[in-house]
């Protein structure tokens, strides 16, 4: 595949997502795309299946010419837009409560590897994942040595000591700016204005020094737009933060093309 083909649409502001309903390792899932050898999985933020999020599946696979799958790990109970963030201790509980049951780290990470061995199984050669937010965590537990899949992408996690949700998330979905000592499979970042700037550098620095081999392939770009900006939380109707996206998805294609 030249280069070329790997050109990503511009993001719309007005858009109907053209995958379908499907399931994988027995949840519900969106997916788009032929039968291929190589397969996206996308892991959406805590707001879950959202028109924003599902256009950069089409898109990607529009431009690698590969099938993405975007499951529904919360089982159709994602957290409503509305009530985020918290308003006050007791929203606060359930919130807290939520991420540690519904959106369990440790569980929806099961949940990606019974999917990997499905797909697996069924003569998929290589799987990438790429996940937003809340995703990015369990994006990055992915990549980790002995993982199945060939690369992962890191966008905007929420961060230690800092990220778009550090009044209100727990620990156990931050992001570390070691964690990438971890990996054993190359990986992109891509914080947003939002995450602190010293744990995103210490995170491509960290992974410079402990996985050198992994740099090649890898890809750290900073960006100077709000956490949020590429899934659910985004405006596509506002010029720059569509631009941002489209950006944003074309380095995805970029980097999945690469490690593909």
């Amino acid at each position: 595949m030249s280069q070329s083909a790997c050109v990503i649409s511009p993001v719309k502001a007005e858009y109907q997502p053209k995958g379908i309903s499907g399931k994988v390792a027995g949840l519900d899932a969106y997916v788009v795309g032929p039968d291929s050898k190589h397969v996206l999985l996308s892991v959406y933020d805590i707001f879950g299946f959202w028109d924003t999020t599902k256009q950069s599946a089409d898109l990607l696979s529009e431009a690698l010419h590969v099938k993405v799958i975007m499951p529904d790990f919360f089982r159709g109970k994602p957290w409503p837009m509305n009530a985020f963030p918290p308003r006050d201790e007791e929203e606060q509980k359930v919130f807290d409560e939520w991420f540690a049951t519904v959106a369990s780290v440790s569980d929806r990470k099961k949940d990606l590897d019974a999917i990997a061995q499905e797909l697996k199984s069924q003569g998929v050669e290589k799987i990438g994942v790429y996940g937003f937010s809340w995703g990015a965590k369990i994006a990055s537990l992915a990549g980790y040595e002995g993982t199945p899949f060939t690369g992962v992408v890191i966008v905007y996690p929420a961060m230690m000591h800092g990220g778009g949700e550090k009044q209100v998330v727990p620990e156990s979905i931050m992001v570390s700016g070691e964690d990438s000592k971890y990996l054993g499979v190359p990986a992109a970042f891509f914080p947003s204005k939002d995450e602190p700037r010293d744990e995103s550098d210490k995170y491509w620095s960290t992974l410079k020094q402990s996985r050198p081999e992994l740099v090649e392939k890898s890809v750290y770009h900073y960006y100077d737009i709000f956490h949020g900006f590429a899934a659910a939380p985004a405006n596509f109707h506002d010029e720059a933060n569509r631009a941002a996206a489209t950006e944003l998805y074309q380095r995805l294609a970029n980097f999945f093309h690469t490690i593909f």
